[in-house]
């Protein structure tokens, strides 16, 4: 294999932001997720939790998926952002921080 033939440091790292970025950025959207999912499914609470958890293992790989997929670093991270943004935000109205949800 030629010198040239080698990918340079740039595109290593760009690949490896994207493994952390899918690694962490994933299971961030997922964990929040299945918490908004366990809070406002209309089931029992133990049905609610499961199929939150279930569901958030597809909601894993498509964000992993999307972060491989996306144009740049930059936009997969603004994009993964704001869905996190937004599904904690979805916490905050189903009140999850609040402390009557505990109980």
């Amino acid at each position: 294999m030629s010198a040239r033939s080698m990918p340079g440091l740039t595109y290593r790292l760009a690949v490896a932001g994207r493994v952390v970025l899918a690694a962490v950025g994933g299971y961030g959207v997922a964990a929040l997720s299945a918490a908004l999912l366990a809070l406002i499914l209309p089931m029992a609470r133990s049905e609610a939790v499961s199929t939150g958890t279930l569901a958030s293992f597809a909601i894993m790989a498509g964000a992993v998926v999307w972060v491989f997929a996306a144009r740049n670093l930059a936009r997969a991270a603004l994009v993964l952002g704001g869905v996190a943004a937004l599904l904690a935000g979805g916490l905050w109205l189903a009140g999850a921080f609040s402390a009557a949800v505990a109980s």
